[in-house]
């Protein structure tokens, strides 16, 4: 089952496949590395740890994460408990499993709709194609969508969110370029109401995590939003690119200290052997990954879920 704003809805059956080719490059940089590494091996020594730290690092687990991963190993090793090389890719996958397992929680549950998703992200991390992505997942789920054009610093972001109006057939509320974001949202939830739409997703403007005026316009915007919808907005989704790794993390670490992010959706996760980040954030900021990005395609944007990635991971 997968969790929504809205309860439980059945998971696709295709999305263990599915996720399997998005994580190709991720399980060649890790798991098949780690086949490699302890290939022939007899015994765990320190040069096999050395190298095995080295793997895990380059796939952007996170240096915080490998060291614990490391510890827990050396500590088994000194017991007598672990000896045996073959036995070190099952015990990683239950420590990431483990971490990524302490970091889900579901999204708040909405009584009254609408529910209010923000979303927010640099330039360039696949936010607005995200944002098509999403409503169009909403609406396989049988709910209704209002895309909200709150990005209106640049005209070039409001064509693009209605252009992914028309292709997902969602309704667009727009105003002109360099209007108030908050003014729009202001409208969007008002027609929402109105119109008893289940999910409202706003489009943010671009922000690099050093602008703090940019920063305090998002906070204005959540304020504004309780003022029409109290308990808004109920989900603030940050939208990562998953192929700047560890600048990904860094992104993530300034928008949660502001924004109040409550998941992150990593997109581009097809196109990078670095999907380790995932655990990284998982650890380091303790957010749960709402959804992944695995493709192009309009349904390629997946639901996360820990045991099903783990297994894309490590299963053949």
């Amino acid at each position: 089952m997968i969790q929504t704003l809205f309860g439980s809805v059945e998971q696709e059956p295709s999305l263990l496949e599915k996720l399997k080719s998005g994580v190709q490059k991720t399980r060649a940089g890790l798991v098949s590395a780690v086949d490699d590494l302890i290939q022939g091996k007899k015994e765990i020594d320190p040069d096999l740890l050395d190298e095995l730290e080295f793997t895990l690092i380059s796939a952007d687990i996170g240096v915080r994460t490998t060291e614990e991963i490391l510890t827990t190993i050396r500590g088994r090793v000194e017991r007598h408990q672990l000896n045996d090389p073959t036995e070190l890719k099952g015990l990683i996958r239950e420590q990431l499993l483990e971490i990524l397992q302490a970091s889900e929680r579901a999204p708040a549950r909405v009584s009254e709709p609408p529910a209010v998703v923000l979303v927010v992200g640099v330039n360039g991390s696949g936010k607005t194609t995200t944002i098509g992505k999403l409503s169009n997942r909403f609406k396989n789920e049988g709910r209704t969508v209002l895309l909200c054009a709150a990005d209106t610093f640049r005209a070039a972001a409001i064509e693009q969110l209605e252009i992914w109006g028309e292709r997902t057939k969602t309704r667009v509320i727009r105003q002109s370029a360099g209007s108030d974001p908050s003014a729009v949202l202001f409208d969007a939830l008002q027609a929402a109401r109105a119109s008893r739409v289940d999910y409202v997703i706003v489009d943010t403007a671009g922000r690099l995590q050093t602008k703090e005026n940019l920063m305090a316009e998002l906070q204005k915007m959540a304020r504004t939003a309780r003022k029409v919808v109290p308990e808004a907005p109920h989900e603030v989704l940050l939208v990562l690119d998953a192929t700047t790794g560890q600048n990904g993390l860094e992104q993530a670490r300034k928008f949660t200290e502001t924004s109040g992010v409550t998941g992150i959706v990593l997109t581009k996760l097809d196109g990078t052997a670095k999907g380790g980040i995932v655990v990284a954030i998982a650890r380091e900021l303790n957010l749960p990954i709402r959804y992944v990005g695995v493709g192009e395609k309009l349904d390629d944007l997946l639901p996360f879920d820990a045991e099903s990635f783990i297994d894309s991971l490590f299963e053949k």
